[in-house]
């Protein structure tokens, strides 16, 4: 049985989830730690002591809210599991945000569906989400 805690995951944790999912390469591992200090919130599924599911929030904890790094191991997939992750986090944005919010995400073409069941859209107009890769250089985090 599925048991689901209100906390951001940990470098192994994440780590264990996105190596199952075939996402090791989508993160800067150098510097993931220092990223979930930062997160405004997260969500960890285990089940039988194994870590099958991460989601977490970034952003100001205001106004702009980001779903970030939503996976489920392979093993548990189809069970909900991503959803529920969601909703759990859309929760926390509706009892913390001072005011109306903004929530975005980037999705993989294969969680769309489960993002649209939720309520969002995609931003094909304004405003017209973007990204840019930046190179940290010398101010990279490293731990």
């Amino acid at each position: 049985m599925a048991r689901f805690e209100e906390r951001v995951p940990t470098v192994d944790e994440l780590h264990a989830v996105a190596d199952a999912v075939g996402w090791l390469d989508h993160f800067d591992w150098p510097s993931v730690g220092a990223g979930l200090e930062r997160s405004l919130h997260g969500v960890v599924v285990t089940d039988a002591d194994a870590v099958v599911g991460v989601g977490r929030l970034v952003g100001d904890g205001a106004r702009y809210w980001y779903v970030q790094d939503v996976m489920v191991h392979p093993d548990a997939a189809e069970q909900g599991i991503a959803t529920a992750i969601v909703e759990r986090l859309l929760d926390h944005v509706r009892t913390q945000a001072p005011a109306a919010a903004v929530v975005g995400l980037f999705s993989s073409p294969e969680a769309v569906s489960v993002y649209e069941e939720l309520g969002f859209r995609a931003a094909t107009a304004d405003p017209l989400g973007m990204t840019l890769d930046v190179d940290a250089g010398e101010g990279r985090v490293t731990e």
